[in-house]
């Protein structure tokens, strides 16, 4: 190859935008490359997937490889474009926020169900990125160029977030949180019995192996393919089939809750990325049937809402703590479950 032609490809090289980077595991069989992407990229499809090999945007440890390369342990792989990932192309939107607290600091927001926290692949816009930065100038970036975003918490649950508006602010906010100071209370209605009245999950939690859009907890001699986490949860009320929990959080790590409740068999209800959205406990009648899935209908996520959140002011020092009603949804869902308990009860 001619000098200039090298160069030319260098220079293209130069202008490509990572838009997603993963490790293969210790644990990776050979798998092509494409498979192994399907499995990681939410709302990707195989076409999508083998056009980016065929245009030269996949690479395997810095080298571009075709869609029938086969992935190895340890191989890190890219998919690059010529253009930025849209979720870093924020466009302002007027959407209303529910604002709890505002100075001229920080504001607590209590975000609903529903809406993704920062775009990202497939979620370009309706975020609550996209509606901060319609409403406020000029927030400081957090670690990965999200602008306020000092913590999240998933699409389908609701609750408290608090947002930085200042550079001093992320920074002490973002080291509340890291150094586990922050208090984060959720409630939960998940599937079964739970037995103790109050208990305490410790379990490293990382990637599934088989289903990458899951999260799942690594023990024993696999701790290490996992971040540590620790979830306390409290009993608030028994419904026989089901049970309402209150959940602290120690660590912050994905789907904490989700992952380390149905580790201990108490999967979210309606969760249905971790198998929630089906009759877990209960009776084959079809009448329970029914009721179940007209609790589904109420309640058409996971039942989980961020209800209390606590930190040290920045700027004053002062003790903070927010609180809110738990939404009209998981509290419709509730009291059909009350309702049911209470004439089982009747019945026997």
């Amino acid at each position: 190859m001619k000098e200039d032609e090298q160069h030319e490809i260098e220079e293209q090289d130069e202008t490509l935008y990572e838009h997603h980077k993963f490790e293969a595991g210790p644990g990776q069989s050979p798998l092509r490359v494409d498979k192994f992407l399907m499995n990681f990229i939410e709302n990707a499809t195989r076409n999508k997937i083998q056009k980016a090999a065929k245009t030269g945007n996949i690479y395997v440890n810095e080298e571009k490889v075709k869609q029938n390369y086969k992935v190895k342990a340890g191989d890190v792989v890219q998919v690059m474009f010529e253009h930025p990932p849209y979720e870093f192309l924020l466009t302002p939107e007027n959407i209303p926020l529910d604002i709890v607290y505002e100075d001229d600091t920080l504001l607590v927001v209590n975000k609903p169900a529903g809406m993704v926290v920062h775009p990202g692949h497939g979620n370009y816009s309706g975020t609550l990125i996209n509606a901060l930065i319609y409403h406020f100038e000029n927030l400081p970036n957090n670690s990965s160029d999200r602008p306020g975003l000092v913590h999240r918490i998933d699409k389908d649950t609701s609750g408290l977030l608090v947002i930085a508006k200042t550079e001093e602010a992320m920074a002490h906010l973002s080291k509340q949180f890291f150094d586990k100071t922050s208090e984060r209370e959720y409630v939960a209605l998940v599937w079964g019995n739970v037995e103790e009245d109050e208990g305490r999950v410790e379990g490293n939690i990382g990637r599934h192996p088989k289903n990458r859009l899951q999260n799942t907890v690594y023990e024993g001699d696999e701790a290490e393919k996992g971040k540590p986490a620790v979830t306390h949860y409290k009993v608030l009320e028994r419904f026989g089939y089901v049970t309402l929990v209150s959940c602290q959080l120690e660590t912050g790590r994905t789907h904490q809750i989700r992952v380390h409740m149905k580790h201990i068999g108490h999967t979210l209800f309606n969760d249905e990325r971790y198998g929630g959205e089906k009759i877990l406990k209960g009776t084959t009648f079809s009448k329970y049937k029914q009721f179940v899935d007209n609790c589904f209908k109420i309640l058409p996520r996971q039942a989980l809402h961020a209800k209390t959140l606590g930190f040290i002011h920045p700027k004053t020092g002062e003790a903070m703590s927010f609180n809110t009603e738990i939404p009209e949804d998981i509290q419709a869902c509730i009291e059909k479950w009350r309702n049911y308990a209470k004439n089982q009860k009747e019945v026997l």
